[in-house]
């Protein structure tokens, strides 16, 4: 490879999202200070959403400079894209998706004798919806694709670990995946005290769990609901943040405070202030890093069938960082005897594992881990 003539990195998303933009934005500046070799590398990224699209369905979209890339869905499942339209002759690297129905990825992948580009795949490396079966037996279409490409990306370690059993020779990684302002969140203390915080937000309970995403059905809102119908309403609050379709109506409850989608930090981080848990019964993705940051334990409920657990559940330690339920009778029973000083260990321990594994800089130095053996490779 000519590395002198092909100065790019290539990014291929749907959209990005506000939290990806610190990430985004370091590795471009590693590229460009450090590069491949000394030799700088310049970072383009490009997108498939309609950004009108992605804010109408309430996500929060970054200010990071993207060029569109035309594309079409088919039956929902399929995307089409023109995979050519990424080989300039500038470019050195394609990170592209780890997804099975990207029809242009396969295009590249398959025509790498042809175009010479290195190909790095991202993603999380298995299905939330088919975890319990891809966990002992990987999905084909990934396995193939994995193949073909000269690098990965993943999320998490314990996915990473099983492909690279498969593929041992691989450069692989796990990026460790985190959010945006993450070092601000980790060093926040609030100026007022808890109890001034209540007082300001109307919140008298003694024990205050916090749920903090958008609403939808893979949530398990029931539990939520049902452990706000269990747990002494006298004693234990719940202070709720975000919208959705499947949101339930929680004026009803005289221990729920709805503050429904909050966007100014501000507010938010006072909210996490006078909290003591985090607590969302399925679906943890992200979201947890957040409150992780703010050294709140989590609180949620074992992956099963019923309920779905994004990748990012495996950050979730139980007992160190965080407790995790076997169904609701176990919740209710572990909350209730649950001591303050138990809840306090565990929220310090979950804003220590942040600081430790969960900083930007740190998977912005995982990615380019694989970017450079990539790159070095005949």
């Amino acid at each position: 490879m000519n590395i002198e003539k092909m100065d790019s990195v290539i990014h291929l998303q749907p959209f990005i999202p506000h939290y990806r933009e610190e990430f985004l934005s370091l590795l471009g500046k590693r590229l460009k200070v450090k590069g491949i070799e000394g030799q700088p590398i310049v970072q383009k990224i490009y997108t498939y959403e309609k950004t009108k699209d992605m804010k109408s369905a309430s996500f929060k979209v970054s200010d990071v400079v993207c060029k569109n890339l035309p594309c079409k869905l088919i039956k929902g499942k399929l995307l089409f894209y023109n995979p050519f339209s990424l080989l300039g002759k500038d470019i050195l690297v394609l990170v592209l998706m780890l997804h099975f129905a990207h029809v242009g990825t396969w295009l590249l992948l398959f025509t790498k004798w042809f175009h010479h580009r290195k190909i790095i795949l991202w993603g999380q490396g298995i299905s939330v919806r088919r975890y319990l079966k891809e966990e002992h037996k990987p999905d084909w279409k990934l396995k193939c694709m994995i193949s073909l490409a000269d690098g990965i990306w993943f999320y998490m370690d314990k996915e990473k670990e099983q492909w690279q059993k498969l593929f041992p020779k691989k450069p692989m990684v796990a990026l460790h995946n985190t959010l945006t302002g993450v070092d601000d969140m980790m060093r926040y203390r609030a100026e007022l005290s808890i109890e001034e915080l209540k007082k300001k937000y109307g919140v008298r309970q003694e024990v205050i769990l916090i749920f903090c995403a958008r609403f939808i059905a893979d949530r398990r809102v029931d539990l939520l609901l049902e452990a706000i119908k269990r747990l002494n309403s006298q004693k234990y609050g719940f202070v709720i943040i975000g919208a959705g379709a499947s949101k339930p109506d929680f004026s009803i409850y005289d221990n729920v405070y709805d503050f429904g989608a909050v966007y100014d930090t501000a507010v938010k981080r006072e909210l996490f202030a006078l909290a003591d848990v985090y607590f969302q019964p399925g679906w943890v993705g992200l979201s947890i890093v957040e409150a992780m940051a703010y050294g709140k334990p989590i609180f949620t409920f074992k992956r099963s069938e019923e309920t779905l657990q994004c990748v990012e559940y495996s950050y979730i330690y139980h007992g160190e960082n965080g407790l995790i339920f076997h169904d609701i009778d176990d919740c209710i029973r572990n909350v209730e005897a649950l001591p303050a000083e138990e809840i306090k260990r565990m929220g310090d321990n979950a804003r220590e594992y942040v600081a430790k594994h969960l900083r930007i800089e740190q998977m912005v130095e995982n990615a380019m881990n694989v970017i450079d053996k990539v790159c070095k490779t005949k």
